[in-house]
């Protein structure tokens, strides 16, 4: 390999470190929320307006719990041990979403809403997968996305209602779920 061969590699390599060093973070105000439920095999989107857009996102991120182990004789340190991978609650919040939940012609107006009333008033639990997207300034350029499987209704109230603010209702909606996918797109 020749000394120019080896300049040139360097310069390219260069380049690339910096075309990602420049890279500006994604801005966390573009993004869509998504729910897939089973029907048999074939997986059914419900893409309504109301049931993708939500004001925020919370919750999204995982840790390890440790089991703490103590060695007999040995009082200058616990031994901490990797237990097993935690989750938070997925919180979203939306405005308050006036459709009716009721089904017309086999067709519900708010299946999110629907899905979050039967958890809460019917005790009928009818997990489904979420995907949260993150999208870039171009509207509709996926960045990332974090898939929850298994989400759950765990958690449902609406802000508070206050004579004196003139604040627009919001939802808060909380799901469980059994583990959560990260991709980068």
């Amino acid at each position: 390999m020749g000394l120019e061969t080896i300049l040139n590699q360097s310069t390219v390599q260069s380049q690339v470190v910096r075309n990602v060093a420049v890279q500006v973070p994604p801005l966390g105000n573009h993004f869509s929320v998504w729910f897939f439920t089973s029907i048999g095999i074939i997986p059914k989107i419900d893409p309504l307006p109301w049931d993708i857009s939500f004001q925020k996102v919370a919750g999204i991120g995982s840790s390890i719990s440790m089991r703490k182990f103590n060695e007999g004789g040995e009082n200058l340190f616990v031994h901490r041990l990797p237990d097993r991978v935690e989750y938070e609650n997925l919180v979203l919040e939306r405005g308050l979403v006036l459709i009716p939940t009721i089904a017309i012609k086999g067709k519900t107006f708010s299946p999110v809403t629907k899905l979050f009333e039967d958890a809460m008033g019917n005790m009928e639990i009818n997990p489904c997968h979420v995907l949260v997207i993150l999208h870039g300034q171009e509207v509709g350029i996926p960045l990332a996305a974090w898939l929850f499987r298994n989400a759950f209704p765990v958690k449902w109230k609406i802000s508070d209602l206050n004579a004196s603010d003139e604040t627009i209702v919001v939802d808060h909606m909380e799901l469980a779920f059994q583990n959560m996918w990260s991709v980068r797109i």
